[in-house]
């Protein structure tokens, strides 16, 4: 048996998934098994994988149902005893395997280990940002209030986690956004968290990412929220408003980054994070926000993006990181 199943859910995604799929085989760890989840693709595949020789890949086809039952039929399929989720467009640091199942071995309590996120763009180019954080141990209140996870690439799981808390919630299949952070507050509510403090994936932003459909995100941050918190005590009911406001400025930003570019509605979604939690006024997020709509208003969206190409030009000359 392997000891990490790899689960890769793929919908017409073979623009990206020849270099995601060699980030995995290129890991220093090699006992593995990759599970990719044909999700009702129509651009080949199944083709594609035939020609595969690593034994360790395996296809599995089903009708298009979403991001959350193709993990699920991932997680079905699985045989390891760790469990890492990888999008069909991120890319993986060769070492990140090793590293994970090294922390999970040594710390049985455990229930997941994550790690730090670099971004890059639709042309493998990194932006300079770097996703951070050091919550570890029993995180739920943190996480219920921000997804310091950040994406669903960066986790690896214990698989009796699942057995205890069940599987993806296919109730947010439609969205195809924030069922993974639905999946790691209910891990968290049962079992501590480490990370490992190194960009070791490289998440994509791409401009067809539904992550950027801010009208999917705002129905799906609802239903996440309210579900959290339906089982939560009640003393921690004092973190909605929080959890809400960070929610309301995460959608002001996919309001920025749309393609209509739509400062009008990233107006409305930042005055709704302040109605829900008044002292995210002093956060870092909600002033570069509101740099960033002042400048989308004065110079338009054409003259916006080129500054946003300096910016990350600039960045990455003080972040460097290569691959």
């Amino acid at each position: 048996m392997p000891k990490v199943s790899v689960i890769i859910p793929a919908y017409n995604a073979m623009n990206y998934l020849p270099k995601t799929l060699e980030s995995v085989l290129k890991q220093t760890f090699d006992d593995f098994e990759v599970i990719l989840v044909n999700d009702g693709s129509s651009d080949g595949i199944e083709d594609w994988t035939a020609q595969i020789i690593d034994r360790r890949v395996k296809l599995i086809s089903q009708e298009n149902k979403g991001l959350a039952v193709a993990r699920n039929t991932g997680i079905n399929h699985s045989q390891g005893d760790y469990l890492a989720f990888l999008d069909a467009d991120d890319i993986w640091e060769p070492t990140k395997l090793e590293k994970q199942v090294i922390c999970l071995a040594e710390n049985s309590e455990l229930g997941l280990v994550y790690t730090w996120t670099a971004w890059i763009d639709e042309n493998d180019n990194f932006t300079g940002r770097i996703l951070k954080s050091y919550a570890e141990g029993y995180i739920w209140q943190k996480l219920i209030t921000y997804n310091v996870i950040g994406c669903g690439s960066v986790a690896m799981v214990r698989r009796s986690c699942f057995d205890t808390v069940g599987i993806f919630d296919s109730n947010l299949t439609y969205f195809n956004v924030n069922e993974d952070w639905d999946m790691w507050l209910r891990i968290a509510d049962r079992y501590p968290f480490k990370v490992i403090k190194e960009p070791l994936v490289y998440y994509r932003q791409s401009s067809s990412s539904s992550s950027r459909n801010w009208h999917l995100m705002e129905q799906s941050f609802s239903i996440v929220i309210e579900k959290a918190f339906s089982s939560a005590p009640a003393e921690l009911f004092y973190l909605k408003g929080q959890s809400y406001g960070s929610a309301n400025l995460c959608l002001a930003w996919k309001a920025l980054q749309s393609r209509d570019k739509d400062y009008k509605k990233a107006i409305y979604f930042r005055a709704a994070a302040l109605a829900q939690y008044p002292w995210v006024c002093f956060s870092k997020e909600y002033l570069s926000l509101s740099l960033a709509i002042i400048l989308m208003r004065w110079l338009g969206g054409d003259l916006y993006k080129k500054l946003l190409r300096i910016f990350y030009f600039l960045r990455r000359r003080l972040i460097p990181i290569g691959r």
